[in-house]
Formats: structure tokens, C-alpha cells, sequence
């Protein structure tokens, strides 16, 4: 399990195995989505990812509208402009029509609600007790702006490090439903589509130079990605952190640490110190990025290591999960 949980263990799949087996045939750049050009200088951003998230249906979404907007946010962390999707279903023998039905509508209406077609699909069912319900995958398409440059290598030291919005929500969300736990109030999935959100921010023509979704893993996974891939560290303001009370108390609770939970509609965004207010600004005028704020600052020393400062004035070391706190959470 841990093996597919996006922290080191996953890390040390891709490098260790999958790599070395596809040698020369692999590509260069491990990013959310690959970028390929086409034709005449044509880019296109492709990306692919698959969901067996346990419940299927949760506070906030299901399966289908995630998977729907997970793949559409891999392609804009490229800066893409999202086109067309793919779906395909494995489904265990048994498994509901009446379920398989709303998860369908559920894709239809994020893909509207989207802008993205899905084009072409598959399904395929497995013997009861071999599956567990419903699995998706789905890969999209999406073409990238010319002069638009964004990869996990860009970030330099003295850039800010931006965060959309409140972190943790949606692996509390569907934690909660799973276990049957209340905090007061219900913790809803923030599952949404961030093409938008990624066009405003260019848009104020800053030098957007790497976007992630911090997804399995959380922030933490995320941000340690980062700095290994640019060689340098990352410094984060505890106190600046936007964790919602219920994820706190729920991490309280749960012996889980917030910057380890997945998120399913915030990103993470690195620019040049001089263009976060501006990038901010961009951020908090769209629905989605209301309460965007700076947690960090890329920092020269302790190359490819995150530390938070607490507000105790000490620092500790946010490293990158083993495995995965929260399984079957995308």
C-alpha cells in the first residue's frame, strides 16, 4: 500500500524500477503531466491517473467528478488549457447499476462544468472479491500556451511559495465519512477543476515557474518533490499555514500530520518573490482562491529539505511521507 501512497516509497518505485525498465523510452521530466510538442511547435500537456478512493461516494463529491478533476488539474499544472478526457472502468462483478449511474452523471457534469470533453473510454469487470467496486482512469489532453514555462526545476532561491487556499480538506473529508467520524461539522471533499484558477494567474503576466496539486501526499510531498527537482530549500511559516479548525482537530484526533493529507482543489504555486503580491491579488479575486496566502520562501541552504518554522521560533524538518497516512483517499 505504501508503495502507491505518492510519498518515498512510491519515489523509490518510479526511480528503482519503473525507470531503469522503460530506459531510453521513458520521459526526461516527472511532472504532473508531460509536455510533448507536436506538429509545428505545438505543446501539448498529457497526463494520466487512476482512482479507487474507498468510499466512492463522500462529503463533498465521489469518484467520478474526482477523477474528472484530478486529471484536469494535472494537465494545468503545466499551464495547460484542458481538452479532452478519457475514462476508462474496471468494475467488480455486482457492482450497482443505480451507483455506476450517478458516478457517470457525476463525470458528465464535472467534464461540462470543465470545459473538457470525454472522447473515448473503456470498461472492463472483474470476478466478484477481485476489485472493490468502481476504479477509474482517465488520461486528458490539453495544449500549452506559447511562452508559458512551468516545471519542478524552475524555482530559485528568494521565491515565494503560494498556496490557493485551506489544506487537508479532502483526505478529512473522506476519512471522515469512512470511519464514521464527526468533528462538529461536515468536512467536505474542496474536489474542483483549477484551469482557471491557473489562466488568472498567468494572466498578470508574472513568471509562473512551477504549479503542483498536492494530492496524495499533502503539501509535504509536494513541496520536498520541488526542491529536489530544483536543488535548492524550501523554508515554511507554521503559523501561516491555512489549516481549518475540523482538519486540525481531525489530525489531532487521528495522529495525522495536516501537511500529509491530500488536497483535490488546491495548488501550490512557487514565483519570484517580487510577483507574489501580484500573483496573490489574481488568486483571491477567483472563487477558487479566495484565501490564497504565502506559507514559504525558497531558501539557498539545506538543498532539497523543506523546514517549517515554528512559532515557538525553532524549526523542524517536513519530510516526505514513507508510504501513505491516508490509503484509498484518490
Amino acid at each position: 500500500m505504501g508503495h502507491g501512497g505518492g510519498g518515498a516509497m512510491s519515489g523509490e518505485l518510479i526511480e528503482h524500477l519503473f525507470l531503469p525498465s522503460y530506459g531510453a523510452a521513458a520521459a526526461s521530466e516527472l511532472g504532473d503531466s508531460a509536455v510533448v510538442t507536436v506538429g509545428k511547435g505545438t505543446r501539448l500537456a498529457f497526463s494520466t491517473d487512476s482512482f479507487v478512493v474507498k468510499p466512492m461516494f463522500f462529503p463533498g463529491g465521489c469518484i467520478g467528478d474526482l477523477a474528472v478533476n484530478g486529471t484536469v488539474n494535472d494537465l494545468a499544472m503545466s499551464g495547460a488549457v484542458p481538452l479532452f478526457l478519457s475514462a476508462a472502468f474496471i468494475l467488480q462483478e455486482g457492482t450497482g447499476i443505480a451507483g455506476l449511474g450517478r458516478i457517470a452523471r457525476a463525470m458528465g457534469a464535472a467534464a461540462q462544468a470543465a470545459g473538457v470533453r470525454l472522447v473515448t473510454g473503456d470498461t472492463k469487470v472483474v470476478d466478484s472479491g477481485s476489485g472493490d467496486g468502481v476504479y477509474i482512469n482517465t488520461s486528458g489532453i490539453g495544449v500549452v500556451p506559447d511562452g508559458v514555462d512551468i516545471g519542478p526545476r524552475r524555482a530559485l532561491p528568494g521565491d515565494a511559495v503560494i498556496v490557493s487556499g485551506d489544506i487537508g480538506v479532502h483526505g478529512v473529508a473522506v476519512m471522515s465519512c469512512r470511519e464514521g467520524l464527526e468533528f462538529g461539522t461536515t468536512v467536505e471533499s474542496d474536489t474542483a477543476p483549477l484551469h482557471g484558477l491557473v489562466a488568472a494567474m498567468l494572466d498578470t503576466g508574472a513568471d509562473v515557474r512551477v504549479l503542483r496539486d498536492p494530492t496524495r501526499g499533502g503539501v509535504s510531498a509536494s513541496l520536498n518533490e520541488i526542491a529536489r527537482a530544483s536543488g535548492i530549500g524550501i523554508e515554511l511559516v507554521e503559523r501561516a499555514l491555512p489549516v481549518p479548525d475540523s482538519v486540525r482537530d481531525a489530525c489531532s484526533l487521528l495522529g495525522l500530520d495536516p501537511l500529509q493529507v491530500a488536497n483535490e482543489g488546491k495548488l501550490l504555486a512557487i514565483v519570484p518573490s517580487d510577483s507574489a503580491d501580484q500573483v496573490l491579488d489574481a488568486l483571491r479575486a477567483h472563487p477558487l482562491g479566495r484565501s490564497a496566502c504565502r506559507i514559504g520562501t525558497c531558501v539557498p541552504d539545506h538543498s532539497g529539505m523543506v523546514v517549517a518554522r515554528t512559532a515557538l521560533g525553532g524549526s523542524r524538518v517536513v519530510a516526505l511521507p514513507i508510504g501513505e497516512q491516508l490509503p484509498r483517499i484518490c
